[in-house]
């Protein structure tokens, strides 16, 4: 009898284990779509932002009419939502390394 009570908890313990792994697999696979769902929207949200940022060039001029070089200025935002259009050469170092990582990223 006591044979039998602990084949009977090792069959419930490795039942238990199988439920568990199938559990962590569904979650797995439901994990990996919302990973590919989110990297979806990012990569479009990046295409939108890039789109803008080359419309906005496209429409900016300096003052005898030329227009901006995009390589010249970066568009920076303040805190207070202001925007500003300023020389790269003015951008701190902290600026230049947000901007080389968002680089890398596209």
């Amino acid at each position: 009898v006591a044979a039998q009570n602990c084949r009977k908890r090792k069959l419930n313990a490795i039942l238990s284990l199988e439920e568990d792994v199938y559990n962590l697999q569904t979650q797995k696979e439901s994990l990996k779509k919302e990973h590919s769902q989110c990297s979806r929207s990012i990569r479009q949200m990046k295409q939108k932002l890039n789109s803008l940022y080359r419309d906005i060039f496209s429409r900016l001029r300096d003052d005898q009419g030329r227009p901006v070089n995009p390589c010249q200025y970066v568009i920076c935002c303040s805190r207070d939502g202001s925007v500003f259009i300023i020389p790269k050469h003015f951008v701190t170092s902290e600026q230049k390394q947000d901007n080389k990582k968002e680089q890398k990223q596209k």
